[in-house]
């Protein structure tokens, strides 16, 4: 019902991004800029995206120098690591493919979220 004006998405696509609670607080349904733009607060969502978007490119360049810095002292640097997947190879097709590997679940029931990053 109605679908000419929700794009002819369907019920499902439709509440894909609806909000819920304890969740982590990096969980992308709680982007303030998705929140705003979905209210029709359109130059809002417009300033905090650039907001968002510079702040995720000085943690790239933070940890670029810090790369550049580790192999200048002839050290490992390992970058990012995912806080709830790694990287593993597919026995099957040779691909690079991420793997749960625990914790998000019981932080959840904890709703302790400590090890996660201020992303927003």
């Amino acid at each position: 019902e109605n679908a000419e004006n929700m794009y002819f998405f369907s019920e499902l696509a439709l509440t894909l991004n609806e909000p819920e609670e304890r969740v982590a607080p990096t969980d992308s349904r709680l982007r303030p800029d998705q929140r705003l733009m979905e209210s029709g607060r359109w130059d809002e969502a417009n300033v905090e995206k650039q907001r968002l978007e510079e702040k995720q490119r000085a943690v790239r360049r933070r940890r670029e120098a810090e790369a550049v810095e580790a192999l200048e002292e002839g050290k490992d640097y390992e970058g990012y690591i995912p806080l709830w997947f790694e990287r593993k190879v597919d026995a099957v097709t040779g691909e690079l493919i991420c793997v749960y590997k625990g914790g998000y679940w019981e932080a959840k029931d904890k709703q302790d979220w400590s090890v996660c990053p201020d992303i927003f």
